[in-house]
């Protein structure tokens, strides 16, 4: 065991193991507050060091002391079934990505079918659909990955502001295919890992007019589907593009779909940059000060996913670890956390750990959002 100096002992220090006055002297257990009157009676009895395999409890130790056991418990938060949807929904539109790409006809009924699945799914359980854009760890970046990510963060807002079915079914169809136009720019300038030059921005540029043309033209749907998708790049201030719209010139679906967009490209690796946490993303999207985005999608944005949105792995004050499974929209910094690993290390698996509602718990406050790679890979944020 290691010898800890009793002078840089302080009270409220907790260890990650049990700390001893001898070799079989118990001074306390692991995880409990060591008090003054321990100190007290360690200077009387003229002890100068006390031993531990611990170290003392910080956020990097809790993390490091709990990777192994949270590692088993990152895929919880997902039937099966619509796991399987999800999947498949994305499999089928990179398909009908890749028929477009080469200029072959797409049936249209079958893209009707991908955003009739994922819109019933995201209204049945937005908690599970949102768990896996931010955490499906099997699909490789792609264009059908992006979209449906797009559509389901989409239609939470869209829930949120109480579209009827109608208008969320255009909203779905719309982000499903908001970045189609892609195909038609070179893949080389898609993953190219440096500064477009202005012969190669254009050519980016012109992608939601290709979106338009191949909804509108190829696909044949209505021009309000086209429309939405050529105003994806639009800005808030208008210095956006094709035609540098501004606040509600811009139609709704764009705006909605335009933060949905931006968010998911954060949470999602690209070729050239590592993904954020959702809590990271989060955040800087609300640096944005009503430039690219409307501040008022933006707060409904907030509402429907959460400043920890849910899904999030989160490390608590009290060392234990949770996954967010309710927003409080009146508290956003404060959500419904399922633990995973109390402050014990006790791991629970299958949804069997204790919900603690931050909001009505005041005690206990998060600590800060938790990279599941980072855990998995035992490497701390």
């Amino acid at each position: 065991m290691k010898r800890i100096p009793v002078t840089i002992l302080k009270p409220g220090m907790k260890f990650t193991k049990p700390v001893y006055v001898d070799e079989t002297n118990l001074l306390v257990p692991e995880r409990v507050e060591i008090r003054d009157k321990d100190l007290k009676r360690l200077e009387k009895w003229n002890i100068e060091a006390v031993l531990t395999d611990g170290v003392v409890v910080t956020q990097e130790a809790v993390l490091k002391d709990t990777a192994d056991k949270i590692e088993t418990v990152m895929d919880q938060g997902g039937g099966a079934a619509k796991k399987q949807l999800y999947r498949t929904s994305v499999a089928q539109t990179d398909r009908v990505f890749s028929e477009l790409r080469i200029n072959r006809v797409v049936d249209k009924r079958e893209t009707d079918r991908i955003v009739e699945r994922v819109l019933r799914a995201t209204t049945e359980s937005p908690e599970e659909m949102l768990a896996f854009v931010l955490r499906d760890e099997k699909s490789e970046p792609s264009l059908g990955l992006s979209a449906v990510n797009t559509a389901i963060l989409s239609l939470l807002v869209g829930a949120t502001l109480k579209l009827d079915q109608l208008r969320l079914k255009t909203l779905a169809t719309a982000a499903l295919l908001h970045d189609v136009g892609m195909v038609k720019v070179p893949d080389d300038i898609i993953s190219k890992n440096a500064n477009l030059t202005p012969d190669e921005t254009k050519k980016m540029r012109a992608h939601p007019l290709y979106s338009y043309q191949i909804i509108c033209k190829v696909m044949g749907y209505p021009e309000e589907v086209g429309m939405i998708a050529l105003q994806h790049h639009e800005r808030w201030d208008g210095k956006g593009y094709p035609r540098t719209l501004s606040e509600k010139k811009i139609s709704i679906e764009a705006r909605i779909i335009t933060v949905a967009d931006a968010f998911e490209a954060m949470v999602k690796e690209k070729p050239y940059r590592n993904s954020m946490i959702a809590y990271a993303a989060m955040r800087q999207l609300l640096n944005d000060n009503s430039r690219r985005f409307d501040s008022e999608v933006l707060k409904v944005f907030i509402k429907s996913i959460g400043i920890y949105p849910l899904g999030s792995f989160v490390l608590l004050n009290n060392g234990s670890i949770g996954r967010v499974i309710k927003v409080n929209e009146n508290a956003p910094l404060r959500p419904a956390v399922r633990l995973l690993v109390d402050r014990n290390g006790k791991k629970y698996e299958n949804d069997e750990g204790a919900i603690l509602d931050l909001a009505k718990d005041t005690d206990v406050f998060i600590a800060r959002a938790i990279d599941p790679k980072a855990i998995a890979a035992k490497k701390i944020m």
